[in-house]
């Protein structure tokens, strides 16, 4: 959630820039672009707040996956996985993996 909140703040900051340029009489193709660089600037500034919660929780997940932690619908699937692979119920021509068993030539 963090990281759609700072991306939100960005849009709507890059909007603002973008209105103000064209309000003051900027009605060209250069008005977005410039517009692009000043959000840029102004986010860096003053989306601190957001942007380091935005970067913890990013990481916070990925050492979730590191760690083998999955949540949601991935926990479902792996679960799921797990009682296949248990089960002995995999395809006969492979080797488990899902990968095509080697077979040697007669």
């Amino acid at each position: 959630m963090p990281v759609l909140v700072y991306s939100v703040l960005r849009l709507a900051l890059f909007a603002g820039t973008t209105a103000v340029l064209w309000w003051a009489g900027m009605r060209s193709w250069l008005a977005p672009l410039l517009a692009a660089f000043l959000a840029w600037g102004l986010s860096y500034v003053l989306l601190a707040g957001p942007r380091d919660a935005a970067a913890l929780h990013l990481a916070q997940r990925a050492e979730e996956r590191r760690a083998g932690r999955a949540t949601g619908r991935a926990a479902e699937d792996a679960a799921a996985e797990d009682a296949v692979v248990e089960a002995g119920d995999a395809d006969p021509g492979t080797d488990g993996t899902g990968t095509a068993a080697r077979r040697d030539p007669a």
